[in-house]
C-alpha cells in the first residue's frame, strides 16, 4: 500500500480511464522538482540508499525489481503485472518523453513505486500532455531520484529481487531501524495471489477489426490493452473475462462456445492459482485451442503437471534473447516476470492431456520460456508478444493462434459433412 503525505503543487487535467486526474507540467512544477525532498530507500538486508523525492512524497513498500528497458516506461509503469512491485530502471536518464493518453496499458499505474538515477526536467515529445512525475504524483506513486541505480542493480543482481521501502519527506526522517521493521513485515510476494486484484470486474467485448473470423474468450489475469487489440487486428472478437470466470462463463462466450481461449499476463505466484488451473484444465479436457503469456505460461504448466519456482531477480525488460526452437529462430523479447515452469528441455514429457516439450528458452539462462502440446490445440509463451514496448519480434505468435483455430474449425466442418 502506498501513504502519500505531500506532493508537488499542479494543475489537474483528465486522465486516462478509471485513473486520478492527470498533472499539467508547467515552470511553477519544474521549480518545485529542484527543491526535492529527502529520500530514503531501504532493502530488507538492510542496505539503504539516500536520494531525493520523485513524484508523490510520503512511503510506499514493494518487491524490488529491476528492468532494463531503454524506452517504454509509461507502458511499463501501467502494466499490472507490476503491482505490488517497485521499479528500479537501469536506464540512467528517464522521463524524456514524458506521457500522453494513448500508451497506457491500463487504467491506472501499478506499480507500488519508482526508482530513477537522473529525471528529465521536462519532456522533448510531440506526443506528451504531461510530465512523468506530474502523473506518478497525481496518481500518488511514491519514487525516488539520485541515487545510485547501477549500485542497487547489482546488489539485487546478487542478492536477488527482495522487498523495499521508499520513504520521503517526514517519513524519511523516522529511524531507519523502524524503516526497516517496516519493510521486513511487508507482504512477500511468493505466495501472493493477486490476479482477481488486478481483474477486471465486469466482462467486456473489443470487437474485431474487419470481418470476424473467431471469437475468443480471454481471461484477465492482468491483462494490457495492446493484447486484445493484436487479437482484434486479425480478425477476432475478444470477450474479456474476470479472472474469477469459470468454466460455464467460458463457455458461454460465443455461438455454441468460443473458438479458442486465452490466458493474459499478470502478477503475484503460479502457485497460488488453483482456480485458474482449473478452469484451465477444463478448458484442455474440451480441446478448446489455447494461448497463453506470461502468468498463462506458467498457469498452462502447472495445467499440466509441471511445477514452478520464483527466479533470482526475474526477466524485466525489452531486449531478451529467446530461442523458438519449432524454427531456431532467434526473437528479442519483451518480459515482465519473477517466476517460471519447471519442465525439461531435454526432452518430450506425457502429461493428462498428451505430450508436451519446451517450445522457447532463454538464451541467457535457459529459463523455460514457452511451452506447447504435441496432441492437442495449446500452446504458451512467457514473454509479451504483443510488443508494448518491446520489439515486434514475437507477433507471429498470434498468427499461430488464429491457425489452431482455423484447422478446429475446419476439422468440425469436415466432420459434419461426414456425418
Amino acid at each position: 500500500m502506498t501513504t502519500t503525505t505531500e506532493t508537488s503543487p499542479t494543475t489537474t487535467s483528465p486522465g486516462a480511464a478509471g485513473a486520478p486526474g492527470a498533472a499539467t507540467a508547467g515552470a511553477s512544477s519544474l521549480l518545485d522538482r529542484r527543491r526535492r525532498e529527502p529520500a530514503l530507500l531501504v532493502l530488507e538486508d538492510g542496505r539503504t540508499f539516500r536520494g531525493r523525492s520523485y513524484g508523490a512524497v510520503g512511503e510506499t513498500v514493494g518487491e524490488a525489481v529491476f528492468s532494463t528497458g531503454m524506452t517504454g516506461y509509461q507502458e511499463t509503469l501501467t502494466d499490472p503485472s507490476y503491482h505490488r512491485q517497485v521499479i528500479v530502471m537501469t536506464a540512467p536518464h528517464v522521463g524524456n518523453t514524458g506521457w500522453n493518453d494513448e500508451d497506457d496499458e491500463s487504467g491506472r499505474i501499478w506499480a507500488a513505486g519508482y526508482v530513477v538515477r537522473d529525471p528529465a526536467l521536462r519532456s522533448s515529445s510531440w506526443r506528451a500532455t504531461r510530465e512523468l512525475e506530474d502523473e506518478l504524483a497525481a496518481q500518488d506513486v511514491v519514487g525516488v531520484c539520485g541515487l545510485d541505480t547501477r549500485a542497487l542493480t547489482r546488489h539485487l543482481r546478487e542478492r536477488g529481487s527482495m522487498r523495499v521501502g521508499l520513504f520521503s519527506g517526514d517519513a524519511a526522517g523516522r529511524p531507519e531501524s523502524e524503516l526497516l521493521e517496516t519493510v521486513r513485515t511487508s507482504p512477500r510476494m511468493s505466495g501472493a495471489a493477486l490476479a482477481a486484484e488486478v481483474s477486471t470486474d465486469e466482462a467486456y467485448v473489443v470487437p474485431a477489426v474487419g470481418e470476424r473470423r473467431f471469437t475468443v474468450a480471454a481471461v484477465d489475469l492482468g491483462i494490457k490493452a495492446m493484447t486484445p487489440q493484436r487479437l482484434a487486428e486479425r480478425g477476432i472478437e475478444v470477450h474479456v473475462l474476470p479472472a474469477t470466470s469459470g468454466i460455464e462463463d467460458v463457455l458461454a462466450v460465443g455461438d455454441g462456445g468460443p473458438d479458442g481461449v486465452f490466458f493474459s499476463n499478470g502478477p503475484g505466484d503460479p502457485a497460488s492459482a488453483d482456480h485458474e488451473v482449473t478452469l484451465l484444465q477444463e478448458v484442455l479436457r474440451r480441446g478448446i485451442p489455447f494461448f497463453g503469456i506470461c502468468f498463462g505460461n506458467q498457469l498452462l504448466g502447472r495445467a499440466l503437471g509441471f511445477g514452478t519456482y520464483k527466479l533470482k531477480y526475474g526477466h524485466r525488460g525489452i531486449n531478451q534473447p529467446v530461442m523458438d526452437r519449432t524454427t531456431g529462430k532467434v526473437e528479442v523479447t519483451a518480459h515482465n516476470h519473477g517466476f517460471a515452469v519447471d519442465a525439461p528441455t531435454d526432452r518430450e514429457t506425457e502429461t493428462p492431456f498428451g505430450r508436451a516439450r519446451v517450445s522457447h528458452v532463454c538464451l541467457n539462462d535457459d529459463v523455460v520460456e514457452g511451452l506447447e502440446l504435441l496432441d492437442a490445440p495449446a500452446y504458451s509463451v512467457q514473454y509479451h508478444p504483443e510488443a508494448a514496448a518491446g520489439p515486434h519480434d514475437a507477433g507471429y505468435l498470434f498468427d499461430r493462434f488464429t491457425q489452431l483455430m482455423t484447422e478446429r474449425t475446419t476439422d468440425h466442418q469436415q466432420q459434419e459433412e461426414r456425418a
